[in-house]
């Protein structure tokens, strides 16, 4: 039985059931068949989306909107959180690393969930989840009940983090780049919207609770377009049976690849230095000179400008048959942005930030790769899991080696050697993801 050549992007077709198959053989369950292998389709059916392929877009909108707005309120009313709830420094500290252990441990988690649920009804409870968890840490007195329900809120956001690259398989396979870059650039405005508002909303009601607990509407409102057919779904477990007329069912692994290792190493440097970045520039810029609020400024622009690269890079990675010259690219920019901050930090700090927002692109680069480098839903949702996860364990180094390293020496050359020894790992697995494979290939 024939399959895909090895380099082509597979091209879904329509089977019986309404399930969707990479190559365009199927089998009487709706399940694809890849060479002699039988791996069950995870797309929702065709007919639907050909009708409510708009529907879905403003519903992954709305979702990546909420995937970092819980997150970067918090961070930017830290101060009255500890205060108002009597953190100690620690307590405040972990809050912090919070989200990164979260997205890494319920991250894992979710290609179980969709072995079992529908997207839509995932992606739900994902949004309630997180609308819940924010409404509860906004109002409980209790700094543990306040670890516990961000934690909650942080579950919805890791699932829908790993699922959004699948829906674009899923539904979008040959506008990858653009829908991608969509939604990347809907997840930085939110980010960036929810950091610049999270302070004048609290003034405005008098309390830091308004500040954290108003994006809970946020989340209500990206469940809407998903509960019509979340209502309508059944579970997938009967559809999901390990064995098909004795046939079984492949797993796909990517944690015993070299190309998912690559993925999971990439997205972990390139998450690093973000979170580095976003806990320590303004510092660093203070200390050069700058006043508070133009050295916050400072920092937001590197957030704001990121917004039309978000939305540029996925479209150029898309078109490209190789993405090394694309990884090479986003590592010079990063290169002359840390020896700029180390060497020069005030005379040329719009620069700095101009290209740190350029290196920053490897976010939405990555988040493009995964769907690039597999066939199928069930190769995405795994990939993105691993990768994510994987990633997430790395990225929570960054900020605490970055604190480290600054109150050991007293100054931002060894933090900035450190960052670029991470942009050195980076461009290396950078190197192994850039040309085209795909992780059905490597099982």
């Amino acid at each position: 039985m024939p399959s895909s050549p090895a380099g082509t992007p597979a091209v879904p077709t329509t089977t019986a059931d309404g399930s969707t198959t990479a190559d365009g053989l199927s089998t009487a369950d709706g399940s694809t068949a890849q060479g002699t292998q039988v791996v069950p389709a995870t797309g929702e059916p065709t007919a639907s989306r050909a009708h409510g392929g708009l529907l879905v877009l403003v519903g992954m909108l709305l979702v990546a909107l909420n995937l970092r707005a819980a997150v970067t309120s918090l961070g930017a009313l830290l101060d009255e959180v500890r205060v108002g709830l009597a953190l100690s420094g620690t307590m405040a500290g972990f809050v912090t690393t919070l989200p990164t252990i979260a997205f890494a441990g319920l991250g894992a988690a979710t290609p179980w969930l969709v072995r079992r649920l529908s997207t839509a009804r995932l992606l739900v409870l994902g949004m309630l989840a997180l609308a819940v968890g924010q409404v509860l840490r906004a109002v409980t007195g209790s700094a543990v009940v306040f670890l516990l329900t961000s934690a909650l809120a942080l579950a919805g956001i890791a699932v829908a983090n790993i699922m959004m690259p699948m829906l674009v398989k899923q539904y979008f396979p040959h506008r990858t780049g653009l829908v991608t870059g969509a939604y990347s650039m809907a997840l930085v405005a939110g980010t960036t919207v929810a950091a610049a508002a999270a302070v004048p909303v609290a003034h405005a009601f008098g309390s830091w609770r308004a500040g954290l607990g108003v994006w809970a509407g946020l989340a209500l409102v990206a469940v809407l377009p998903w509960l019509p057919a979340a209502l309508r779904s059944r579970s997938r477990t009967d559809a999901r049976r390990a064995t098909r007329d004795g046939v079984a069912r492949v797993i796909i692994r990517p944690g015993r690849t070299r190309l998912g290792w690559a993925m999971a190493v990439y997205f972990g440097a390139q998450s690093l230095s973000g979170y580095a970045i976003m806990g320590w520039l303004a510092q660093l810029f203070r200390d050069a000179g700058f006043r508070p609020q133009d050295a916050g400024l400072l920092l937001a622009a590197v957030t704001a400008l990121g917004v039309p690269i978000a939305l540029l890079m996925p479209t150029l990675a898309g078109r490209l048959k190789n993405l090394r010259m694309l990884v090479f690219a986003l590592t010079a920019a990063s290169t002359l942005a840390y020896l700029g901050l180390a060497l020069a930090p005030r005379d040329a700090a719009v620069l700095w930030v101009l290209l740190l927002a350029l290196g920053q692109g490897a976010f939405p680069l990555i988040l493009t790769t995964i769907g690039l480098r597999a066939r199928t839903a069930d190769g995405t949702v795994a990939l993105s899991a691993f990768a994510q996860s994987a990633g997430y364990v790395i990225a929570a180094l960054g900020p605490l080696m970055v604190g480290i390293l600054y109150e050991g020496t007293g100054g931002w050359t060894a933090p900035i050697g450190f960052l670029l020894l991470a942009l050195a790992v980076q461009t290396g697995a950078g190197m192994v993801i850039a040309r085209p494979r795909y992780i059905e290939d490597e099982r």
